[in-house]
């Protein structure tokens, strides 16, 4: 992009153009991606790989040392590679002010619960919490005089009568990676601003093309990039996203605790945000098509889609949520786990696995009982979690059909 023509773009806001255009265009700076004085430049930004900055003189080592985002200091808080992909996520989120990026979702949620909480604050989390999240707050946390509180996902507005004279923050996950409740974030959010309390989300399985948290009041947004953003399954990565008021509490701690990302990594990041609403628009498509036929199956005893309407906070899900992803749960009806074994390993198309976001299916035995405290998991049926990929749905669905027949589940009622 000439620099002319990157001014142009630069005038523009990101309501101005719509999220494909902003994939294809955002964190594209003329100065990451051409030379001065040069005519043209390069599509995306080069890998710009760094430890030592070296300075004309001490003049300008010493004008150097700032707490400037996006500035050269050292290779610790950034080159142009990190910037781009930070600049990109960053235009994704319509109101934010800046976005850090970190080594993975864990490290993101953990510096930006960090940046919030003081010793004897105390901290409201979301029951259906990725489980890593809820363990960072029992053996960092707690210890350090922060006290969490766990609630229903469903609570909403009522999550109000929780919130006492040491109550600092509200964490959400909406949907849960488990089992996909949605969650009322306006309205936790209204309670939030009610009381002066700090909201934070984990936003992954959305991401802010399918819903703009900072929009819906959030203040802040994290995403484990690892997934989605990635989309190759072959980069850890997280990043937190945030507005003016709480930009330099994140940038601070990040920066205290030393948090980076690779360049090589943001740049393989950066190139797979660029197909980000391609990829989000065929996982959503797939997953249906296999989530409804699940549902049409005597072996299975319920389905978690928030697009589907029985799914816990569906009607949330259609009222504040573009899009659905390839995230979801089932159940094998009247199954155990050895019978869950059996299904799983008899997939073919579907990788045993942890994470999601990747182009390939996952499937993965999940137990929710075991990690709820303020909520029960009361399904006495084995709980299954698929990640649809980009496979064809027919193959997928297939294969799902096998699965079956292998367990001896076909034509079962229960």
């Amino acid at each position: 992009m000439s620099s002319s023509r990157q001014d142009d773009h630069d005038h523009l806001t990101n309501t101005d153009i719509a999220p494909d255009t902003r994939l294809a265009q955002a964190g594209r700076r003329a100065e990451w991606t051409s030379i001065p004085g040069q005519p043209g430049g390069i599509v995306s930004p080069a890998v710009w790989r760094a430890s030592t900055i070296l300075y004309e003189d001490v003049a300008h080592l010493r004008a150097a040392r700032t707490d400037q985002h996006e500035r050269w200091f050292y290779g610790r808080k950034g080159t142009p590679t990190a910037w781009s992909l930070a600049d990109a996520l960053t235009e994704l989120e319509p109101g934010a002010k800046g976005t850090m990026l970190y080594p993975s979702g864990v490290a993101a949620i953990s510096c930006a619960l960090m940046a919030v909480l003081k010793p004897g604050d105390r901290l409201l989390m979301v029951d259906s919490a990725y489980d890593p999240t809820r363990t960072f707050c029992e053996k960092v946390l707690r210890p350090m005089g922060i006290d969490t509180v766990y609630y229903d996902p469903l609570i909403g507005a009522a999550i109000e009568a929780l919130v006492d004279g040491n109550t600092r923050a509200i964490f959400l996950e909406s949907p849960g990676s488990l089992t996909m409740e949605v969650q009322d974030v306006p309205a936790i959010v209204a309670v939030a601003k009610a009381h002066g309390l700090v909201t934070l989300i984990d936003n992954t399985w959305a991401t802010p093309l399918f819903f703009p948290a900072l929009s819906h009041g959030v203040d802040i947004s994290i995403l484990a990039c690892t997934k989605y953003i990635v989309g190759h399954s072959d980069v850890m990565m997280g990043s937190v996203t945030t507005h003016e008021g709480w930009w330099p509490q994140i940038q601070s701690m990040a920066w205290m605790f030393g948090q980076m990302s690779s360049p090589d990594d943001c740049w393989l990041a950066l190139r797979g945000l660029r197909t980000l609403g391609v990829r989000l628009r065929q996982h959503q498509e797939t997953a249906l098509a296999v989530a409804r036929w699940l549902k049409t199956r005597a072996e299975v005893g319920e389905v978690r889609h928030p697009a589907l309407p029985d799914c816990p906070g569906h009607d949330l899900w259609r009222r504040d949520f573009t899009g659905a992803t390839g995230l979801f749960s089932f159940t094998l009806k009247d199954g155990d786990d050895a019978m869950r074994a059996r299904f799983i390993d008899s997939l073919r198309h579907f990788g045993i696995g942890y994470s999601w976001g990747g182009f390939e299916s996952l499937a993965l035995p999940v137990d929710p009982h075991t990690i709820r405290t303020a909520t029960r998991w009361t399904a006495r049926d084995p709980l299954i979690r698929l990640h649809i990929g980009l496979e064809d749905a027919a193959d997928l669905i297939a294969d799902l059909e096998k699965a079956f027949a292998a367990c001896s589940l076909t034509g079962r009622t229960g």
